[in-house]
């Protein structure tokens, strides 16, 4: 006999962006341990980790970049431009002279 089934949860969403840069923090912290254990001078592995750091940093602060771009054409997709001052239809302001009914215009 099996259990009562249950409906798998749905996880939220994860940011790209912020996985691969926990993943790369991560590795910022094992590849100086591994330098050492391996036996690389502390100096060498601190500095190696600073040096990750830095890539990883600046790598972050691209994609977190890309990522908003993205999502700015995504939503200007979804909501088209509306001119250039926000304004759409036939107003009073759209070009031409107007005439207010059967008045002669100079």
């Amino acid at each position: 006999m099996s259990g009562p089934r249950t409906t798998p949860r749905k996880r939220p969403a994860s940011n790209r962006a912020t996985d691969v840069t926990r993943w790369a923090a991560f590795c910022c912290v094992l590849v100086p341990a591994v330098l050492v254990w391996y036996g690389t001078s502390l100096a060498a592995a601190v500095s190696t980790a600073l040096g990750l750091l830095a890539v990883t940093l600046a790598c972050g602060a691209l994609l977190r970049q890309s990522e908003r771009g993205a999502a700015r054409l995504r939503a200007e997709e979804i909501a088209p431009h509306r001119g250039r001052h926000s304004r759409t239809g036939t107003g009073a302001h759209r070009g031409g002279r107007h005439s207010g009914g059967d008045t002669p215009v100079d």
